[in-house]
């Protein structure tokens, strides 16, 4: 990771964060964080866009508060005076204003959510009766921050309760609040820094987005080939089974939100699929898994050979098996796949796989839940490939459609989140938020585009972008994003004749490209490269628009 990668986080807070900055600023793992400190009990001021530590470019803010700290009447609450619940509840909103005009400064805003302070343990019987006990009153603060958060795109509330429950006893230091105005231990704090570092990972694109596992004593109890699926543990009323019918369950529930699974299994692959197919209380289905391996090869290479059929990268992968050399060997092999430590007792796999902090997203979108299915269909579609004689033959065959529209409030999530994530078809490879995006494409002489696929076997959804920056009789092709699940299919010489046709009527007479090459964008060169005439440099190319730009004869293009 070079210095661009590296974030520089504003740290803000009512009280010492000194411990959180230092566990932050020398954590090993990705991504790099340079901590920007600031004086503790000067919230608004720091805040404020001529507070000291914006000096220094932040693209990231983090606020850790106490609810009495910010909210007065919360504190008179716990002196117990009565108070007013809107009276509490308008001044979060004041907060929040505060903390909205801070996320129109940064890439990402977080929050951490209140907690009860340690001095005061509530009302006892009292605690939760509506707009009464602290609680109460409590819970009410968060969601209403949370609500109001959620008017930017960009601004997240991270949940301290969890942090506090994790370090148990332990969460709590009154001897360090005393002495230094340290409220928690330092587990709370690196539980704090884990959690912001997967937010920033989400926010960056670099959440995992593949898991594979292995069966047998993983997905499910016992030895499929040796058992039969009959007498798998799995569901029922056995305990082990139960536990192994939540791990299925907690992986659906990653695969809903856009995570693709996959199978790496030392089997007979017919056996291995008949259970999977006829076990009555298997949860995932065939459909679920967006491809697998069951033979018995050596697993590390199935691993490559699957993830590079499914057109990712080794870094977006997460490894699960039972067996600790399979782990060791996957390790050893593929450094970048992440292999977690599992362990021996299935009541903990449920709880080991929500605890593992590598599949934040800021969004998910459509085309994320129905990614199971794309992958469905892109199965068929090389099944079919295999089948034709030609290329041409097997394009036709696909009745292929593209809809092109505007950038607008419906599909700048998933345009955001395209530009984010995609690496092997990204031209400018710059990392934009929602509100960046759509700011830019605001800009004078600006144009984004959104590109939807589709053909016979199913939607592929929105898989293409791309933006023009008209400059008298030059347009520059700022970005040019297609995922590289529709690569290969002529989508991208159709997003050329698209930006063509609209540069040409808008007058201009050439098309620009600059590519910021990387170590995982050659596949974008390499098709500039193909068409369009080098000019300056191998990055640089250029379209004169007094040729022909033709839309490929198997592609029917049409405005959305």
């Amino acid at each position: 990771m070079g210095a661009a990668d590296r974030h520089r986080c504003l740290l803000v807070a009512d009280f010492n964060l000194g411990n959180f900055a230092g566990l932050l600023g020398n954590d090993p793992e990705e991504p790099k964080v340079e901590v920007i400190g600031t004086p503790y009990g000067q919230v608004v001021p720091v805040l404020a866009p001529e507070g000291g530590g914006w000096r220094e470019a932040p693209d990231c803010c983090l606020v850790w508060t106490r609810p009495e700290g910010v909210c007065e009447s919360f504190g008179r609450l716990l002196a117990e005076e009565q108070v007013e619940l809107e009276a509490v509840l308008g001044e979060v909103d004041e907060f929040a204003e505060l903390l909205l005009d801070v996320a129109g400064r940064v890439k990402g805003l977080f929050a951490a959510a209140w907690w009860t302070p340690f001095l005061h343990r509530g009302y006892g019987m009292l605690d939760l009766r509506p707009g009464e006990g602290v609680g109460d009153v409590l819970l009410r603060m968060n969601l209403r921050l949370a609500d109001r958060l959620g008017e930017a795109d960009n601004a997240y509330l991270l949940d301290t309760r969890k942090w506090v429950e994790t370090a148990g006893p332990a969460a709590f230091q009154p001897k360090l609040w005393y002495m230094g105005k340290i409220p928690f231990g330092q587990q709370v704090f690196a539980e704090a820094v884990r959690d912001l570092k997967a937010g920033l990972n989400g926010l960056d694109g670099r959440g995992r987005k593949l898991i594979v596992v292995d069966l047998d004593d993983t997905l499910w109890g016992g030895i499929v080939g040796e058992v039969g699926w009959e007498q798998l543990k799995l569901g029922g009323h056995d305990h082990v089974g139960e536990a192994f019918a939540d791990f299925q369950r907690a992986l659906k529930g990653l695969n809903r939100r856009g995570i693709l699974l996959a199978i790496a299994s030392k089997n007979e692959e017919r056996v291995a699929l008949e259970g999977i197919a006829q076990h009555p209380e298997m949860v995932l289905s065939l459909d679920d898994f967006a491809g697998w391996r069951i033979d018995w090869e050596d697993k590390a290479q199935n691993i490559a050979d699957m993830v590079a059929e499914l057109n990712l990268g080794l870094q977006s992968v997460v490894f699960i098996d039972d067996n600790p050399a399979e782990r060791s060997r996957v390790r050893e092999a593929l450094p970048e796949v992440f292999v977690p430590e599992w362990p021996a007792d299935p009541a903990l796999y449920p709880s080991a796989l929500l605890g593992l902090r590598c599949f934040d997203a800021p969004r998910v979108s459509v085309e994320d839940r129905q990614r199971s299915r794309m992958y469905a269909a892109e199965r068929q579609r090389w099944e079919t490939k295999r089948r034709v004689p030609s290329l041409q033959e097997w394009l036709d065959s696909l009745e292929l459609k593209v809809e092109v529209e505007e950038l607008g409030a419906a599909n700048l999530p998933r345009a955001a989140q395209l530009l984010n994530r995609t690496n092997q078809m990204n031209l400018s490879t710059r990392r934009l938020s929602e509100g960046e995006l759509r700011q830019w494409a605001e800009g004078s002489g600006r144009q984004v585009w959104v590109f939807h696929v589709s053909d016979r076997f199913g939607d592929s959804g929105l898989t293409g972008l791309a933006s023009l920056e008209r400059r008298g009789k030059e347009a520059q092709v700022v970005d040019f994003v297609l995922s590289c699940r529709v690569m290969g299919r002529q989508i991208e010489e159709t997003m050329i004749h698209h930006l063509g046709q609209r540069a040409g009527k808008a007058g201009g007479e050439r098309l620009l490209v600059e590519l910021v090459p990387t170590a995982k964008n050659a596949p974008c060169r390499d098709f500039f490269f193909r068409v369009f005439q080098e000019e300056g440099g191998e990055s640089r190319f250029v379209w004169e628009l007094e040729r022909d730009l033709p839309l490929p004869s198997h592609v029917e293009l049409r405005k959305r």
